[in-house]
């Protein structure tokens, strides 16, 4: 375990395997989702996880939660590896151990109130009386800004960003410890984005929370976390503080995400150098062979296709920065 590490992943795979034929009792190969991740994130850290859609960022946070079981690999929390707890220990673990989902529309069922639906938790863990819960569900309301006297209103009632505050007071009622944040701005817009997210950063100062945060929105990444990871089709190629990622990206894939990043100021947004990475993400059924990304990377050359990179450390200025690379820090021209 790393040093205050509060959870750790190493070597998880993840492969789906496919069927065919018209009794599917062919075998049509795997899916490899997850494929030998290796991370761990600090006690009160926000780490944050970005990639391309499909790269397996999902799959990581139900691994996580134990909402599917791995095909390898271990995940500790606290030291302990989840994958051997047993059901009664489970039950504890997640209760410190919560998911804020993306689409704040699905996530609530329609036919419960919001003061039911933060209640569930409480229910199932079998925490208090009726009215002890309620004192709770009324607070959680009001920590995340909203009025603790709407419980009995629905979610058709609320706004995009009111359901999404109602999802995150679900997600705290239990006061857990880590909180798995599936792309949760992802679905709302620009305007409430920045809300939620200062929401986010405020309740995690206020209860030291700590964040796995998965986003596509490289921008959003950057503005709450601490660290972030960097996927491509399955695989972690980069690893490192969040500023040294956007000052100094060592990984040409991170080159190429950061460079699509638009600059808020016209003059300076037309001198930004785009980088172009051709062609389409490869299938994860038949990934290519070597560095997963050499089949689109305009710096490949003929180790990459026949060895795999791995994840080394570049450090600098007394931090750790990983990366998964033959050529680091090359340059990209296009």
């Amino acid at each position: 375990m790393k040093d205050k590490a509060l959870l750790e992943i190493k070597n998880l795979k993840k492969y789906f395997h496919l069927r065919t034929g018209f009794f599917f009792n062919k075998d049509a190969g795997s899916i490899k989702a997850v494929d030998n991740i290796n991370f761990f994130i600090k006690n009160g850290e926000t780490f944050g996880l970005v990639g391309e859609s499909g790269c397996g960022k999902s799959t990581i946070a139900r691994l996580i939660l134990r909402l599917i079981q791995p095909t390898s690999g271990e995940i500790f929390y606290k030291g302990k590896n989840i994958l051997k707890l047993k059901r009664s220990q489970m039950f504890k673990y997640r209760k410190e151990i919560q998911i804020i989902f993306q689409d704040p529309y699905a996530s609530l069922s329609p036919r419960m109130t919001i003061g039911d639906i933060v209640s569930e938790p409480l229910e199932i863990h079998r925490i208090g009386n009726k009215n002890s819960r309620i004192k709770k569900i009324k607070h959680a309301l009001k920590i995340v800004g909203l009025n603790p006297e709407h419980i009995n209103r629905y979610p058709h009632e609320f706004s995009g960003g009111q359901r999404q505050r109602v999802g995150i007071a679900r997600a705290l009622v239990l006061q857990p410890e880590l909180i798995i944040c599936d792309e949760p701005v992802s679905a709302l817009d620009v305007s409430v984005q920045a809300q939620i997210l200062n929401l986010m950063i405020d309740l995690q100062k206020q209860f030291n929370l700590t964040y796995l945060f998965i986003a596509h929105d490289l921008s959003v990444v950057k503005y709450v976390s601490n660290r972030i990871g960097v996927m491509y089709l399955g695989k972690i190629v980069e690893i490192a503080q969040a500023e040294d990622l956007y000052r100094n990206p060592l990984h040409p894939y991170a080159m190429g995400l950061l460079s699509a990043i638009p600059i808020p100021d016209p003059e300076l947004e037309k001198q930004r150098q785009r980088i172009i990475l051709p062609g389409d993400v490869p299938s994860p059924i038949n990934p290519p062979s070597g560095c997963r990304f050499h089949p689109r990377c305009p710096n490949a050359q003929d180790i990459c296709s026949k060895q795999e990179p791995e994840l080394k450390n570049y450090p600098k200025n007394g931090s750790d920065h990983f990366t998964a690379c033959f050529f680091a820090g090359k340059p990209i021209i296009n």
